[in-house]
């Protein structure tokens, strides 16, 4: 018989921004008092779950909100960069969905092709980067439960690889609150569910630099 493995991808929690700019890969960008609330929040849901394996992007925010978990199941925190947020030509500038920055004749060269999401690195590269993160977390915890702390763009992604829909997509439709939970259930090497949850609550899927 087929061993159950669990691979949960957690987005990051609440970031400190105070200048609201598109952050994206830039380094510095800590949790803000909220998301290492949120962080806690997670640790305590999944404190019973039987996690072998916490994973992270390398960016601050995500080995923050990794840390209390991997803490809680005494598990050091590893760093796989193919967890990473996505490209963006846009880090540094105040840019959100739905603010009329992309009018801008200055950002119209940037938006020629909609197959390149973050203006930078195409969805299929996110996602297959992404699914390579996945499958080495299902191996180093294989029987058990992984946890993959990365970004809500290219957890969106590979979710939607996943479940074989069109990978663009318009960013407000994202179901990727801030410290939730997208867990991919495999019975050996197959996937066989995708369950989604929140423990520390809905947030605007529009929240800049995720």
């Amino acid at each position: 018989m087929s061993e159950t493995t669990i691979v949960h991808l957690l987005r990051h929690g609440e970031v400190h921004n105070p200048d609201k700019i598109l952050y994206g890969r830039l380094a510095g960008f800590k949790l803000s008092d909220r998301g290492q609330r949120q962080a806690l929040t997670v640790a305590e849901a999944v404190a019973t779950h039987d996690i072998t394996y916490v994973v992270a992007s390398p960016l601050q925010r995500a080995q923050e909100t990794a840390a209390p978990i991997a803490a809680a199941h005494r598990l050091d925190v590893d760093t796989d960069e193919r967890l990473i947020e996505a490209d963006n030509q846009f880090e540094g500038e105040r840019v959100a969905v739905g603010d009329g920055a992309l009018r801008r004749p200055k950002h119209w060269p940037k938006l020629v092709n909609p197959f390149r999401p973050s203006w930078g690195e195409p969805y299929v590269e996110i996602a297959h980067r992404m699914l390579g993160a996945v499958h080495r977390a299902r191996r180093a915890a294989e029987g058990h439960e992984a946890l993959c702390v990365s970004h809500q763009l290219p957890i969106w992604t590979v979710r939607r690889f996943l479940e074989a829909k069109r990978l663009w997509h318009d960013p407000r439709s994202r179901q990727c609150s801030l410290a939730s939970l997208t867990s991919l259930v495999f019975e050996g090497e197959e996937l066989v569910r995708i369950v989604y949850s929140e423990p520390a609550g809905t947030t605007d899927p529009k929240v800049t630099g995720a």
